[in-house]
């Protein structure tokens, strides 16, 4: 039996707004409402099938959004500025000198999430480096809590701050060593330390990507390596705010932005962080170890050039650091660590250092004077 035009359009209609209630269980009702019409899981109706899909992605990511806003805060600052001194007209003895003010200034600067419900949130350290200024965290339901703790990793930019509460919503933290290059990506702060719970979205643009971050706010720079690179906008004020996978996951903490470009956003991967946290449930504080060297990475190309080995060219040994106790000179070019030789992908001094611990003891392999050499160091933690 043959429909009429004009009613099989209209079923169509009817199908395309019960899809969005309840897609199986409409599906089985117009089907026998049209036995002869044969709809499958595969049958695509030009148009409403690309509305839906539509319609599916955009309520995803407001499910999503709604999963996380309530876990991501905004990070203020509390300082207190003179006004300097001004003239002012006194009307029986003319121009006078009015003295300077001191006043109390708020401003937000920045973002962070909740990971424990008793008040614990991480953000940069970049966001909290101020000393003697007073910080607070203001949540998604715009409650106000002064910060009553910051602890600061010496070595990333990354800070847990502690606020008095209870009963507050933690993140769900992912597994950044997952993530490739294409898949979703979704950035919530107060971009421009001005509007809150700011919505981005786009998708991982790179990993392993090596960055000089700096603070908009205040003179800050730190060499960041391995970061997440993202075209999901990231403006200043979104640093310590999370970025988020298609599971409403926190894969990154959102870090800096790229001046000069437009969309290029970089985070710092949760593994990372989650690497921090559990030395810092541990200890109560950030144990990390470092070998105490400036470094620039000698590759394949430019070793065969200039007739040295791949490795890691020493460009600065810091005073009273393992490296320098060990007797490691500016201008060694460091060929392996233990059983890594440093070349290639495994190129990163700074990526070998980070998986071990304080106190650890490692076997440094190092070329100096056309001879290959070895040298025992003893890890030690990096001083705040």
């Amino acid at each position: 039996m043959k429909l009429p035009k004009k009613i099989l359009l209209l079923f169509i209609l009817l199908f395309s707004v019960a899809l969005l209630l309840s897609n199986k269980s409409f599906e089985a009702g117009l089907k026998k409402l049209l036995p002869n019409l044969n709809i499958s899981p595969n049958t695509s109706i030009p148009g409403l099938t690309e509305n839906v899909r539509i319609l599916n992605e955009e309520s995803h990511i407001v499910d999503i959004v709604d999963k996380v806003s309530p876990s991501v805060v905004t990070v203020g600052i509390s300082t207190t500025r003179s006004t300097g001194r001004m003239f002012e007209l006194d009307p029986f003895n003319g121009f006078r000198l009015r003295p300077g003010q001191e006043q109390e200034v708020k401003q937000d600067i920045g973002s962070g999430f909740i990971i424990s419900a008793d008040g614990l949130i991480v953000t940069n350290k970049h966001v909290v480096s101020e000393a003697g200024a007073t910080y607070r965290v203001i949540t998604n339901d715009d409650k106000e809590f002064e910060v009553k703790k910051i602890y600061r990793d010496p070595s990333n930019d990354l800070a847990i701050l502690k606020i008095e509460a209870s009963g507050l919503v933690p993140v769900e933290l992912g597994d950044s060593s997952k993530l490739k290059v294409g898949q979703f990506a979704l950035a919530i702060g107060t971009a421009l330390g001005e509007f809150r719970h700011t919505v981005t979205t786009g998708v991982i643009s790179g990993l392993g990507r090596g960055i000089t971050a700096g603070s908009p706010f205040e003179s800050f720079a730190e060499k960041l390596d391995n970061v997440i690179q993202t075209d999901a906008a990231i403006n200043p004020g979104n640093s310590g705010g999370p970025l988020v996978n298609s599971a409403g996951q926190v894969i990154g903490v959102n870090t800096a932005v790229a001046s000069d470009g437009q969309n290029i956003g970089f985070a710092l991967p949760i593994n990372l962080v989650k690497e921090a946290l559990d030395t810092f449930n541990q200890t109560g504080q950030f144990a990390r170890p470092y070998l105490g060297i400036r470094y620039k990475t000698i590759t394949k190309d430019l070793a065969l050039l200039n007739d040295v080995p791949e490795g890691a060219y020493v460009v600065e040994v810091v005073t009273g650091s393992p490296a320098e106790k060990a007797n490691l000179q500016e201008g060694d070019i460091i060929t392996k660590i233990d059983s890594t030789r440093i070349a290639g992908e495994d190129g990163e001094v700074a990526a070998i250092i980070g998986k071990k611990k304080v106190g650890d003891t490692v076997t440094v392999t190092y070329w100096r004077d056309s001879k290959e050499a070895t040298v025992t160091v003893k890890l030690q933690e990096v001083s705040q």
